[in-house]
């Protein structure tokens, strides 16, 4: 038997923006994996893409239900895309450990103003 929990966040697109203006490299490196990084300054626009998947690992965090601590970090939260394709969650480190038989299905949105993300978690142990 399969139990679904679900995890959804909304954000400011210019409140990241902001955000990276006031702290630069050290936002990026404390909430940011470089591959997301490269993802997202390879975009004309990249803050949109950083709100994005800013969302997304909160959204993922309110599915695990453990907000902050507990060996969850945005860092371990990777939320990457397949060539072509919808994005994907990966797990790092103790996270990685601790949620080892949890699957998700991630999706992000942004327009002009905000970023939304939305996280199914499935949780195989139950």
């Amino acid at each position: 038997m399969y139990e679904l929990k679900t995890g959804i966040d909304i954000i400011e697109i210019k409140r990241i923006k902001k955000v990276y203006e006031k702290f630069g490299e050290k936002f990026l490196k404390r909430v940011f994996t470089d591959r997301e990084v490269f993802y997202a300054f390879a975009r004309r626009d990249p803050f949109p893409h950083l709100a994005g998947r800013f969302a997304a690992k909160e959204a993922v965090m309110k599915a695990l239900g453990t907000g902050f601590g507990k060996g969850v970090y945005f860092k371990n939260i990777e939320i990457l895309r397949e060539k072509g394709g919808a994005p994907y969650v990966l797990l790092h480190g103790k996270t990685a450990e601790i949620f080892k038989n949890k699957k998700f299905s991630i999706s992000i949105t942004h327009d002009g103003k905000y970023a939304i993300a939305f996280c199914i978690m499935i949780d195989c142990e139950k």
